[in-house]
């Protein structure tokens, strides 16, 4: 009997669990190692930060609903990877042997690359976790008692930008809702090198739309942005032209920030000899395999993507809910296959769809595939997005509770596009 161990229980490792158990049935032994007791429904986190949803709404816990299905749960941060001998040591002491390891750990958040930046000890705030979201609708309410100039974006490296687009026209949406906008000027300050380029090199007309909404919007914005440092009230941006030279330095000030940092690999996983590259990230093959230990698989954020494009101020590409669900499907495919002396050779697919909100509206973007030149790239905006993001959410939650590994995407998120199938 294998031991099959996932670290990390979120939109990556959950569904590896559930996949792996139909896959191998009660032959092989599946343990979910996370470092806190909950599932948290990540792409969510804008509406809480807003007070548009509630902690007990997008998260729930983890234990009851593995263990139903046959499956360890461990909630214990991991300290170490040993590579060499297949084994994790936690951080109460104890140490877990496997046969596979599967990474679906998702970033370490690096606010410390920026100074001043970042919820703990910082002047800036996120939405990249759950109690980060909620840290910024408690800021968010203190800060309607008395608005003023607010900058939402991102800080350079950062490669998820779908979410500071996001969270900028729910923002805006707001205010109006509250009579408030009017006292409120917003900024967009982004590493990216244009609006809607979204660490993707732009999708379809992603650049124009995007900014005709900002227009539209009263949003202003600042690209091939490099904050250098945030102070209480004051942000310090250093603006480069396409050439990486110098176009004018900025001090913007602001009564609230959100800022997604840059992502590294979670320390226990970077600091493994010939697993990452230089930021942490997972080094893979085509099958979701490291190059350079064959019994571990890697699916996520935490996965080493090239960016798309050189840009004056660094960005990263993104890895799309469509691109994790593949991997996941792609690594219970093959350790299954290799557990069966087969070859094991299913690959994740590296096409983009993202369900951006946009309030009462939002886009959707398409890139086949996400690095180009593609076959296919085109984004549309309509309503049916925002009421198509809101149905993702209640269902992906249910699919975790109820333990199924059904793929979301490819049945029901490309319908819903008209999309028969993505080659």
């Amino acid at each position: 009997m294998a031991h099959i161990v996932i670290m990390g229980a979120g939109i990556g490792g959950m569904p590896t669990a559930y996949e792996l158990k139909a896959k191998l049935g009660n032959s092989h032994q599946i343990t979910v190692v996370n470092s806190v007791d909950y599932f948290q429904f990540v792409p969510s986190n804008p509406w809480l930060a807003v007070g548009w949803s509630k902690r007990e709404k997008i998260t729930f816990p983890i234990r009851t609903y593995l263990e139903k299905k046959g499956i360890n749960f461990i909630a214990q941060p991991v300290s170490k990877i040993d590579a060499e001998q297949n084994s994790l040591q936690l951080a109460d002491g104890q140490t877990l042997n496997y046969d596979y390891l599967v990474i679906a750990t998702g970033p370490k958040l690096s606010f410390d690359e920026v100074e001043g930046a970042g919820p703990n000890g910082g002047y800036t705030h996120s939405i990249c976790s759950v109690d980060h979201a909620e840290k910024s609708w408690d800021a968010y309410q203190e800060f309607i008692k008395d608005p003023g100039p607010v900058i939402i974006g991102a800080m350079p490296g950062a490669s998820c930008f779908g979410p500071a687009y996001e969270y900028t026209f729910i923002v805006n949406k707001d205010l109006r809702k509250r009579k408030l906008r009017k006292k409120v000027p917003i900024t967009y300050v982004t590493s990216e090198p244009y609006i809607g380029h979204l660490g993707l090199g732009g999708v379809g007309d992603s650049k124009g739309m995007l900014e005709s909404e900002y227009r539209n919007n009263d949003i202003k914005w600042i690209t091939n942005a490099k904050v250098t440092k945030v102070e209480a009230g004051k942000m310090f941006v250093t603006e480069l032209d396409m050439h990486g030279n110098v176009v004018k330095e900025h001090e913007l000030p602001f009564k609230y920030s959100m800022m997604l940092p840059a992502f590294k690999g979670v320390e226990p996983v970077a600091g493994v000899e010939g697993l990452c590259n230089p930021r942490g990230f997972v080094l893979i093959d085509e099958h979701q395999r490291s190059k350079k230990y064959r019994n571990i698989f890697a699916a996520g954020v935490c996965v080493a993507i090239p960016p798309v494009e050189v840009t004056p101020v660094p960005t990263g590409a993104p890895k799309t809910g469509y691109m994790i669900e593949s991997m996941v499907t792609a690594i219970a495919h093959n350790i299954a296959a290799d557990l069966n002396g087969q070859a094991a050779d299913a690959k994740g697919t590296w096409n983009a769809i993202c369900l951006a909100d946009m309030g009462d509206t939002g886009a959707a973007f398409v890139a086949i595939p996400q690095i180009p030149p593609r076959n296919a790239s085109w984004m549309k905006k309509g309503k049916w997005v925002h009421y198509a993001k809101i149905a993702f959410e209640k269902y992906f939650i249910y699919k975790m509770k109820k333990g199924t590994s059904e793929p979301i995407y490819e049945k029901y998120v490309l319908k819903a596009m008209g999309i028969e199938k993505l080659d």
